[in-house]
């Protein structure tokens, strides 16, 4: 189903002429929709303004009244941000040609997020994001499903529709794109052996990178662009497509998609040296490199205020980190912006990596670890909470296991428990959440009276909380009664377990709960 939403405009248009005279309403014992004023005979103007005050979806029930009201439903000052949600389906494409054609090229804010819905599985094996192997070097690519070469043919010919009808908008303010089929990637890269299947001589992919280059160069009031985990769009040259007042004027810029072979940046140092007045900035953290970070520094540059970065143990693979930001990088960078704040999302990386990443110098507010292989070690949590008390607010702890019998348990081997010493060290940690570690319920207890009221999410997974023989022992009180009780006490608040994963997205769907916060997270200035 084909879902958009469009906020009440900043300044609704004003009263039209006449308005006063005609009455917004109908005189006494007259009916609107009677023989002498029906609703096809108020002007437009009117009803354009009556649209005004109407949701979205009351809007659009109120267009059925007739075709005058039908026609007055796309007026440009109603719908000033358009954001659209889209299955990978063939039956959206007459329904987002129609809207786009309609608002297309007037539209100043523009989100879009394609998502496949069930993702089925290729060749006999589990599909990436469910356990997957990843092919490797040398090794040809596991055999797609034709279910699956239909969603690739299916994506391309809708992001075809969404460029195009763009194309020539020079009123875009905010553009934002993001391809929540990152499944097909397999963990981060996407053969071109599956593209050659549904575009056989790369037409379709030159025409979207055209495209989207068109759309920058074509740009007059740009600020905010944004592009996740969109196969094929970005390439190392779009951004030159950009003129020097708009890569001046620029506030967020967001390049996450990793699907780059070898160690090919989507932007260089040098041409982030135009982006003077970028507040946001959202990157593969392979490609944030010290140079970047003293570029960032320079007292040329608007102090940075949200910096989100991805950390994919692919990237690592292809990528080296030896260029990465030093500590003495961040020390220059927090002088230069001293509100900076930084989102870090780890995907599988070894816990060795994590530990040379996390320099003490970086003002980390975020951290969301998702483990399909790898998981984190209770050193890394212990270096956190440590290194960042003052500033991490969110916690995130995923690992996706198959043998739900085996979780990992952090507090292996130490006196106390990683996850307390996070929450009695951080005193600004508001939301925690974990599925697939162990979590003691007597620590869980602890976690919640040491930040109270304080910590206004914990999400813990029922199937990740474990019980000390001695409390499953007491007869006299049943444990699970007298341990929810007391994290509901701890907190002020009723609690319980997750009992039902499948309702949060941070754990069924971390890349695009990754991709809504860093939106809001970069926002949020």
């Amino acid at each position: 189903m084909l879902l958009f939403v469009s906020q009440e405009p900043q300044a609704r248009p004003g009263p039209p002429p006449g308005a006063a005279a005609a009455g917004l309403g109908p005189a006494p014992g007259m009916s609107v929709c009677g023989e002498a004023v029906g609703a096809g005979s108020l002007p437009s103007e009117l009803v354009v303004h009556i649209f005004s005050f109407l949701a979205a979806p009351d809007r659009l029930r109120a267009s059925a009244a007739c075709s005058h009201w039908r026609e007055c439903l796309f007026y440009p000052a109603l719908w000033p941000r358009l954001r659209l949600s889209l299955r990978v389906s063939p039956a959206e494409r007459p329904r987002l040609e129609f809207l786009m054609r309609k608002c297309g090229w007037f539209v100043r804010e523009l989100r879009v997020q394609f998502a496949a819905d069930n993702y089925p599985t290729g060749g006999g094996g589990a599909a990436a994001g469910e356990g997957a192997a990843v092919a490797g070097d040398g090794e040809a690519p596991p055999p797609l499903s034709p279910r699956w070469l239909d969603l690739l043919r299916t994506y391309l010919e809708l992001v075809l529709c969404v460029l195009s009808s763009v194309r020539n908008n020079r009123n875009l303010q905010k553009l934002s794109l993001f391809g929540d089929i990152s499944i097909l990637q397999q963990h981060g890269t996407i053969s071109n052996t599956y593209l050659g299947k549904v575009d056989p001589d790369g037409k379709k992919i030159k025409q979207i990178q055209q495209l989207f280059e068109e759309i920058l160069g074509n740009s007059r009031q740009l600020k905010w662009l944004s592009c996740g985990l969109m196969l094929q769009i970005v390439t190392p040259t779009s951004l030159s497509s950009l003129s020097n007042p708009i890569a001046n004027t620029m506030e967020h810029l967001s390049l996450l998609d990793n699907h780059i072979p070898g160690n090919t940046t989507l932007i260089t140092a040098v041409e982030l040296e135009r982006f003077v007045n970028l507040r946001s900035l959202a990157l593969d953290f392979c490609d944030f490199t010290a140079e970047m970070a003293r570029v960032l520094a320079d007292s040329n540059h608007v102090p940075l205020h949200r910096l989100s970065l991805l950390v994919h143990s692919v990237s690592i693979m292809h990528k080296s980190l030896d260029n990465m930001p030093k500590d003495e990088n961040w020390q220059a960078l927090t002088r230069n912006s001293t509100n900076l704040r930084v989102y870090i999302m780890a995907f599988d990386v070894k816990s060795d990596d994590m530990l040379r990443i996390l320099k003490p110098s970086i003002p980390l507010e975020r951290i969301h670890f998702d483990s399909y292989v790898t998981c984190v070690s209770g050193a890394v949590v212990d270096l956190i909470s440590r290194q960042y008390d003052k500033f991490l607010t969110h916690f995130i702890l995923m690992n996706d296991v198959i043998d739900m019998s085996a979780f990992p348990d952090l507090s292996d081997n130490r006196n106390e428990d990683p996850l307390v010493l996070l929450a009695w060290r951080c005193t600004r940690l508001s939301l925690l959440a974990v599925h697939g570690y162990t979590v003691w319920a007597h620590n869980l207890i602890a976690i919640a009276r040491l930040r109270g009221s304080d910590l206004k999410v914990l999400e813990v997974t029922e199937e990740s909380i474990e019980f000390d023989q001695g409390e499953l022992a007491d007869q006299d009180v049943d444990p699970v009664h007298n341990f929810i009780e007391q994290v509901s006490l701890g907190l002020g608040r009723p609690w319980h377990a997750v009992m039902d994963i499948e309702l949060l997205s941070v754990f069924t769907e971390p890349t695009r709960h990754f991709y809504r916060e860093m939106q809001s997270f970069s926002e949020g200035i």
